[in-house]
């Protein structure tokens, strides 16, 4: 069998980025990086604040990258920065906020008396005094972004919303200038100041809304503990987690969190794992259990052995699975970022023609400019680059706490359109540790002597038959030897030598390739099978040849939750088929106690584990949108040649890395749950999109033909990114169909 060496990792590096108000800046970040000598792809990710870049391995490339980010106009920093900001209060940031609104609400207060016939109307110097710190102090933001652009020959918001609003209060400043003395001159000094104003206020709330987006993550950080109880050579210390070893011996005390992965060596507990899992009960752990660092120790004082540590650990995989996620861009953002590229000077064309036509039609400059400055304003692309990835950071997030693990957003965004799921039988549907049911023996054969003998052969498998007849032999407390010259035939059986004889244990389908008669057997191994039991055969080599020693049957259990889950996908009008190596009889009659419909082709047996992915390739014949579902490392080709991968989280890295989703805990109802949160998280997707297109489609010609002031444009836009934002944090309350938290 050839081992397949994969392909070098290519190097990445997230930065965070500060400064970007919308989708135009990530268009350009993402052009700034992109021109940096030895960058593969970089993809940046307005919600986040962050870039991911993959990059040929280079000196001083990290610095290069953050000279990029500088010279393009932002600020780069921690990777993290948006996820500590979570943790800071929820008037972070409001002061420039508030102090825009002292200074603006007195130049609101006398539009509002004018509604009542009462003229309040402020001086123009002391309009002038008001609203000039909040255009230039409180403005800065937008003067210093929207010049960077200027440099780089694109557009943003911030140059927007800076040439709109100086339009503003220069038209102010020369209608008062140029005034006679004495003069009632109306002047737009409020309208300037309270745009500027509204929209600092929308990107508060938009920032405060950014930090429960990124809730999950910090949820999942906290579940590190900072101390761990070390046993060393002068008894129990504490000690910082990142100081512990592998192999280290810790204390966990009752209601403390595991510091690390690792193994239990003394004492008997319960484990809360719901946090990593989604699993509500604890979890019993005996001597030998495996233990997962972030879960809650019960009752009992324990003494574990550490496995892995720092990124190693099962808590810092999940991490980085959601991080990846929610850094991740869907394929539905592209686009946005082709609108996104020629929006500014779009929307700049239309200001120059809507100023142009409302002066040469006869009426006003000042009324003219003030439409102008409308449309500049109203047109923000805020919420077209906060849609997509406001929405995955949601999903994402809210799916991990139910032990959904999404890789990455294309299987998100893929998973809602899956109209075939097919399931590997063994671990999956089936609890996964078969039990030999009956032992068989040729004429003249000890049956002792027989199991000692496939149970020495079988102890180094980890194949759960194989265990299954190592355990019967232990139960009958028979010694178990090393075999010597064991070889593994894929999807068959193996071969080896116990002592002096010579055995190969393996399925009937390899006794018929071997050519080897079952003989008066036949007929008891087809009964075994008509009985649902998975039946192998044990052979000698002796001086005549293959001899049949005996026939083994395995009899497994289905999941709990595994025929529902079945039934829900089926509701969903979603088609399941099982794949599985056992015979036809075995499979089917597994199948029928799952709920599945042999005669209607939803059972595929007999298969080879290097032919499940030439399977799923069928089953995605005809346009149809396929998820595979499985544990172990013979699923990882189908789990890759699927549309979607889920891959079971008691199942094998290989299995997990190979898949778009992990299912954190072995329960076959969280694939119908994975499904439903893609379904949510996409339908988010599109709304969002819609009301941002929507928006820009209809508030532009608005403000254009004089439907709106420059103050209600500049609150439409504020309240469009808000909403969005609003829209996307809907998902946190949804819960999985039929599962108990």
């Amino acid at each position: 069998m050839s081992t397949i060496t994969p392909p070098p990792a290519i190097p990445s590096l997230d930065i965070g980025i500060g400064g970007m108000t919308c989708a135009s800046c990530v268009t350009r970040v993402e052009k700034a990086l992109k021109k940096v000598p030895g960058v593969k792809e970089a993809s940046v990710n307005l919600a986040t604040e962050s870039a991911r870049v993959s990059f040929e391995p280079s000196e001083q490339m990290e610095a290069r990258l953050r000279r990029a980010v500088r010279d393009a106009g932002y600020e780069p920093r921690a990777a993290d920065a948006l996820e500590q900001e979570g943790d800071a209060s929820p008037w972070t940031g409001f002061a420039p906020v508030a102090v825009g609104l002292l200074l603006s609400a007195p130049l609101v207060v006398p539009m509002l008396g004018d509604l009542l016939g009462l003229h309040w109307m402020l001086p123009a110097w002391a309009q002038f005094l008001l609203a000039t710190p909040v255009q230039f102090i409180l403005g800065a933001r937008f003067y210093k972004a929207g010049w960077h652009a200027l440099k780089a020959l694109t557009g943003n918001m911030d140059l927007l919303v800076a040439i709109g609003t100086s339009a503003g209060w220069a038209l102010s400043m020369w209608l008062w200038l140029s005034a006679e003395p004495g003069a009632m001159v109306h002047l737009y000094f409020e309208a300037s100041a309270v745009v500027v104003t509204l929209v600092l206020l929308g990107k508060w709330l938009e920032a405060r809304a950014k930090r429960q987006t990124t809730a999950a993550i910090r949820a999942l950080h906290a579940l590190r503990p900072e101390v761990a109880h070390l046993i060393g050579r002068e008894g129990e210390v504490d000690v910082p987690v990142a100081e512990v070893l592998v192999a280290d011996r810790l204390v966990v005390r009752p209601g403390e969190r595991f510091p690390v992965d690792g193994t239990l060596l003394e004492g008997h507990t319960q484990v809360d794992e719901s946090m990593l899992t989604g699993e509500p009960l604890p979890v019993p752990k005996d001597v030998g259990a495996k233990l997962t660092g972030g879960s809650i120790n019960g009752e009992g004082r324990v003494v574990m052995q550490v496995g892995a540590v720092g990124s190693e650990t099962v808590l810092a995989h999940i991490i980085r699975l959601v991080e990846d996620a929610q850094a991740a861009k869907a394929p539905i953002q592209r686009l946005v970022d082709q609108v996104s590229a020629v929006f500014v000077p779009v929307v700049l064309a239309v200001a120059l023609v809507t100023l142009l036509g409302w002066w040469l039609t006869g009426h006003p400059f000042e009324l003219a400019l003030i439409r102008a400055v409308a449309v500049l304003v109203i047109a923000c692309p805020c919420a077209l680059g906060l849609a997509t990835p406001a929405a995955i950071m949601a999903g994402t997030g809210v799916a991990a706490r139910f032990g959904i693990l999404i890789k990455d957003a294309q299987a998100l965004e893929l998973a809602h359109k899956v109209d075939t799921v097919a399931f590997d039988k063994t671990g999956t549907l089936t609890v996964g540790q078969p039990r030999l049911t009956a032992l068989v023996v040729a004429e003249g054969v000890d049956e002792a002597t027989v199991l000692q003998a496939a149970a020495s052969l079988q102890s180094g498998s980890e194949h759960p038959l194989a265990r299954a007849v190592v355990a019967a032999a232990q139960a009958r407390q028979l010694s178990v030897e090393a075999p010597d010259n064991v070889r593994a035939v894929p999807g068959r059986g193996s071969e080896g030598e116990v002592g002096v004889k010579s055995y190969l244990i393996g399925s009937l389908r390899w006794m018929d390739e071997l050519g080897v008669s079952l003989g008066v057997l036949a007929t008891r191994a087809a009964e075994l099978q008509a009985q649902g039991a998975t039946v192998s055969a044990m052979l000698e080599r002796t001086a005549q040849g293959l001899t049949l020693r005996a026939l083994m049957a395995f009899g497994d259990e289905p999941k709990p939750g595994a025929k529902e889950a079945l039934a829900a996908l089926r509701a969903r009008g979603i088609r399941t088929v099982m794949i599985s190596g056992d015979n036809r009889g075995a499979a089917e009659a597994m199948a029928r106690r799952l709920g599945l419909r042999p005669e209607a082709g939803e059972v595929l047996a007999e298969v080879l584990p290097g032919d499940k992915a030439a399977k799923v390739a069928e089953l995605k014949a005809g346009g149809h949108v396929m998820a595979m579902v499985g544990d172990g490392v013979n699923d990882a080709p189908a789990l890759a040649a699927a549309d979607v991968g889920l891959a079971m989280g008691n199942g094998t890295d290989v299995a997990m890395h190979a898949a778009g989703i992990t299912l954190m805990r072995g329960d076959p109802l969280l694939v119908a749950a994975a499904l439903d949160v893609s379904d949510r998280t996409v339908a988010k997707i599109r709304q969002n999109l819609f009301w941002a297109f929507i928006y820009n489609v209809a508030g532009i010609p608005l403000a254009a033909f004089g439907f709106l002031n420059p103050v209600v444009a500049g609150a439409a836009m504020a309240m469009s990114s808000v909403s969005v934002m609003t829209n996307a944090l809907l998902l946190r309350r949804w819960q999985p169909r039929g599962l108990n938290r």
